[in-house]
């Protein structure tokens, strides 16, 4: 039996040489990925980046159907970013696009510094504050407390001070990150993917902590959950083929 093979991996082919570039599972970076594939299963294989295969998935008809403009959103482990114009996906002349997660954080102030390393090697990236690992990292160096993000969303829920501090911290940021999309690109919808996305709250207030920073006296912009979960990268690089 042959059929078609889509794959969403965290990172981009380079156009250079063909070799994976930019992967937060650095094991895959100068590697030849889709040849390897290709050889092992007998048939061709189209290889994007993930958070482009969700924002995809999501734009053609998920929580960003009919929408001009759709920024997916990932955060998980990583912090990636896809952008869908009328149901095409945007790769780039560097096959970068999208790629918001190393920009530096806008407006760093006291609470974060100093600059946290990425593992790209620079300084401050908004993935060394937004992804999961970072919220769990902040909260347990300022309380002490190892808790998991669902733990620390739970005891925020139930009054706990400090842990509502640690997601009030990560909203601003987000909020900040955010809003430079939003000026640059002024899509009709972002959808948030990735565990964090589980964090309800972020859907009440992002449009709040983005504002003072949008270039416009109203957001009509929608920040939405994922219409189809924790599969729509795959359905997305199942998309790669339409």
């Amino acid at each position: 039996m042959r059929g078609s093979v889509g794959i969403g991996i965290p990172g981009a082919e380079s156009a250079a040489n063909g070799l994976i570039k930019n992967a937060n599972s650095t094991c895959l970076i100068g590697q030849p990925l889709r040849l390897d594939l290709q050889a092992l299963l007998g048939r061709e294989i189209r290889l994007a980046n993930d958070a482009n295969c969700f924002a995809l998935s999501e734009a053609v008809d998920g929580s960003g159907r009919g929408a001009e403009i759709v920024f997916g959103v990932i955060l998980g482990t990583g912090v990636g970013g896809g952008i869908v114009v009328n149901r095409h996906v945007l790769g780039g002349a560097n096959a970068i696009a999208g790629e918001w997660g190393h920009n530096p954080l806008p407006l760093p102030d006291a609470d974060d510094l100093p600059l946290p390393p990425c593992y790209c090697g620079r300084l401050g990236c908004i993935e060394t504050y937004l992804c999961g690992p970072a919220l769990v990292a902040d909260h347990r160096a300022r309380t002490g407390q190892h808790l998991s993000v669902a733990e620390i969303d739970a005891a925020a829920s139930a009054g706990d001070a400090a842990c509502e501090a640690t997601l009030q911290r990560y909203e601003d940021r987000l909020g900040r990150a955010l809003a430079s999309v939003i000026n640059l690109l002024d899509p009709q919808v972002v959808v948030l993917g990735g565990g964090l996305s589980n964090l309800s709250r972020l859907y009440r207030n992002l449009p709040g902590r983005c504002a003072p920073h949008v270039f416009s006296d109203v957001i009509y912009t929608r920040f939405l959950p994922p219409a189809h979960g924790d599969s729509s990268g795959v359905r997305g690089a199942a998309w790669l083929w339409d």
